[in-house]
């Protein structure tokens, strides 16, 4: 079973499990039945899923799985936001939906893989466990939001794409003839609309709270529309008064309404706390490399029970947000920043 997005990744993705002699078929996840034009949910991206796969000469099939993605990755989204945390939708969507829905009834199906078009390599090590490790194409690379995946999800999972360059990939689409080889790719949150935007959809479903901007010192400096808008470690959006140089938001306390600002250096932090862990194949501690975002990098930090030391000062994680750990290029696990 390949999933297939609709977009150039999956698609060359299953021209090279056909190749490499596998018996294919295509699956679609119908996921989000609200408007979309930012990602991989709109009806236009099943369409070009369809297309392709009768190009390839292989089955497709669409797979309703709207009530999960409510249920795993937009109401939390929202309920995050609410409590002034960051989410990462695409980890839950992967964490819930892929890895989990979509993996369980390949199973029960009868298939004995998996594969998808994300950019990431599984390798196996001298002990027989599997890892996640990065793409042979580092901009691209998506090992960070494939961070959960264990044993037994690694168990089966193909990554064709992640030997490959996103050049490479776009150049075997073209010569295959395939209708997403220009396709651009998905950005931002797929439920997110680029018209309407994130101030709308949360609007829509929890009250927004205009809250005051104050300094370390407690002193009021500004305003926000909405604390459940602002970010740790953001600087646009809150209008400040005075000040000599960049302000960021050092803190978000929805209970009270209040965002606290500081300089860049105030948010630099010793140590960052974690929780909910997972790992590929048993809890690590001791030194890592540490990344704090899908497209970072990987900083040396020494790991404990439910804390991250960071070896030099790190920028403060903001919570919700997942901090993965590495080996190399080869992915440990991962865990939430409290």
């Amino acid at each position: 079973m390949v999933a297939m997005s609709g977009g150039v990744d999956s698609s060359v993705a299953a021209a090279m499990m056909i190749d490499a002699g596998h018996e294919v078929v295509g699956v679609t996840l119908r996921l989000w039945g609200g408007e979309s034009d930012s990602g991989c949910c709109a009806v236009s991206d099943v369409d070009d899923a369809r297309r392709v796969a009768d190009a390839l000469g292989i089955d497709h099939h669409v797979f309703n799985l709207g009530d999960d993605f409510d249920r795993h990755v937009v109401a939390p989204y929202v309920a995050d936001h609410a409590a002034g945390r960051t989410p990462n939708p695409c980890i839950e969507c992967n964490r819930h939906i892929k890895f989990d829905r979509l993996l369980h009834r390949a199973r029960s199906l009868g298939f004995e893989r998996l594969a998808t078009g994300h950019h990431a390599r599984v390798v196996e090590r001298a002990d027989g466990t599997r890892r996640i490790a990065r793409a042979a194409d580092h901009k691209k690379d998506q090992s960070y939001v494939l961070h959960m995946l264990d044993q037994d999800r690694l168990t089966g999972l193909e990554l064709p794409v992640g030997d490959l360059t996103k050049d490479q990939v776009r150049a075997r689409a073209g010569d295959l003839g395939l209708r997403t080889a220009d396709k651009p790719d998905s950005q931002d949150v797929c439920f997110i609309t680029s018209r309407h935007g994130r101030d709308d959809f949360l609007r829509r479903r929890i009250p927004l709270t205009p809250g005051r901007v104050v300094d370390g010192s407690g002193a009021e400096v500004g305003r926000v529309d909405a604390v459940e808008l602002v970010t740790l470690g953001q600087r646009r959006g809150m209008a400040l008064a005075g000040g000599a140089g960049p302000r960021y938001a050092t803190g978000v306390d929805t209970s009270t309404a209040t965002v606290t600002v500081g300089t860049a250096d105030d948010l630099l932090v010793d140590t960052t706390p974690v929780d909910r862990p997972v790992w590929a194949a048993g809890p690590v501690m001791g030194p890592v490399l540490a990344q704090t975002s899908a497209h970072g990098g990987a900083v040396p930090a020494l790991l404990e029970d439910g804390l991250v030391r960071w070896e030099v000062p790190h920028r403060r994680v903001a919570p919700g947000q997942s901090v993965v750990f590495y080996d190399g290029d080869q992915v440990l696990g991962g865990a939430t920043a409290g």
